[in-house]
This record gives structure tokens, sequence and C-alpha cells, in this order.
């Protein structure tokens, strides 16, 4: 086998999860990335380069998820970024969009983890990719910041269940370069002048800080914010 790093990325076809994704294959892992076209991930994975292959799989339909991931044989770092966006309020409320955000993020999560944990090691860790909604609700972001705030507890049963695996999570404010972000200058400013650090989150900042809570092996079942200082305030 191997002996270099195998790392799986899901929702790995844009934004964070690409990012990251792209620094792991420079660094000559082995890489699977997911997306929800096979088509779109097999064309990113080529983009990439390196080690990198791309996989289907739609964290909305978990009872498929094993199945779609029977391929991947060893996970030394497991990375979930999938997400799907859902500007939903109670006064207006479209269950249908609430259910698949949740299920994409809380059940679709799990799911993965339970497909991929007999292929991880002792030595092997997770992050989940959650978000500051969780502390800053906004209007509109009833269904964002419940599934958020499922993933903090969620890391930590995961952490228990799944030990020595060590599972962790990574809550950004709006990451400025990110596609969803880059043509909203309005909230991208806004972010950055709450920010202590008056500067804006990027995507090279998450890619250090996943890159910290996979290698660090103290580090577990811990909920990280990187948003500069923002909810100190």
């Amino acid at each position: 086998m191997s002996d270099r790093t195998h790392v799986v990325v899901i929702g790995g076809t844009s934004g964070i999860g690409r990012h990251f994704a792209q620094s792991c294959a420079e660094r000559g892992h082995d890489v699977v990335i997911t997306g929800r076209s096979e088509d779109r991930t097999k064309s990113v994975a080529h983009e990439i380069g390196g080690r990198t292959r791309g996989l289907a799989l739609d964290l909305a339909d978990p009872e498929r998820i094993v199945a779609a991931l029977a391929d991947v044989q060893r996970v030394d770092q497991l990375v979930l970024s999938a997400l799907d966006r859902d500007y939903n309020t109670v006064r207006e409320y479209r269950p249908a969009d609430a259910i698949r955000l949740l299920t994409v993020k809380l059940t679709g999560y799990t799911a993965v983890l339970h497909a991929l944990a007999p292929r991880m090691t002792d030595d092997s860790a997770a992050v989940l990719l959650g978000g500051l909604a969780s502390h800053r609700p906004y209007p509109g972001s009833t269904t964002v910041t419940t599934a958020n705030g499922g993933i903090s507890a969620l890391v930590r049963t995961l952490a228990v269940e799944l030990s020595p695996i060590r599972v962790n999570a990574l809550h950004p404010s709006i990451v400025s370069d990110t596609p969803f972000w880059s043509d909203k200058p309005a909230a991208r400013e806004a972010a950055q002048t709450r920010a202590l650090t008056k500067r804006p989150v990027t995507m090279q900042d998450c890619t250090e800080a996943i890159t910290f809570l996979l290698e660090n092996r103290a580090i577990n079942g811990v909920n990280l914010n990187i948003d500069g200082g923002d909810v100190l305030i």
C-alpha cells in the first residue's frame, strides 16, 4: 500500500473544499473529491491534477452513500465541506428546502463517516465544515443556523463514538474569495469591518485551519471559529 497520505474531500468541486483539495494534490497526496455531477466532478479532478480523482455523490440521498464510496479503499484525512444554501424564514417556510439542507449537513455527513470509518485508522482524522451563522443568525438563516448548530453538536458525539479517530469542525465567517461571496461586496465589507483583524477571511485561511485540525494529534472534538474575532463583539 502507498505511503502517501490518502485524502477524501466531500464537496471538493468548488469553494473551500476545492481549495483544500488543490493544496493536498500539490503536496503529493492521493486525493478523492466528490460532487453531485459525475461529469463536473471528474472535470474538476482533472483540473486539480496530481493524484486526484472524482466520484459522484449526493448527500441529499444518504441511502446511496455507502455504494457511492465503495471504491474508496483508505482514508487518512477526511474533509466534509459539501453544502446547500437555503434562504428560508419561519414566516415563509419551505419545508422541502429545509429538509434537503439538513439532510446534506447532518444525515449526509454522518452517513459518510459511517461508510468510511472502516477504512480509517487510529491515526486518521476528519473535519466537518459548519459556519458562523450558528452564532450570528441573519434574516433567512433559519435552516442554515440550525444546521451549523447541529454540526457543533455532531462533532462531539462523533469524536466519542469514533475514538481514537479525531473529529473536529471549522466554522468560518464570510469567506471573501469563495465563488458565492466574491460578487457580494457589501456583505464582504461588513464582515471585514466587524472582524477585529480588519481583514477578510480567505480560502487560504480555511485551508490552513483545516490542515491544523487534521494534523495536530491533540486536537479532538473542537469547534474552531475562523472569523478574525467577529464573535467577540
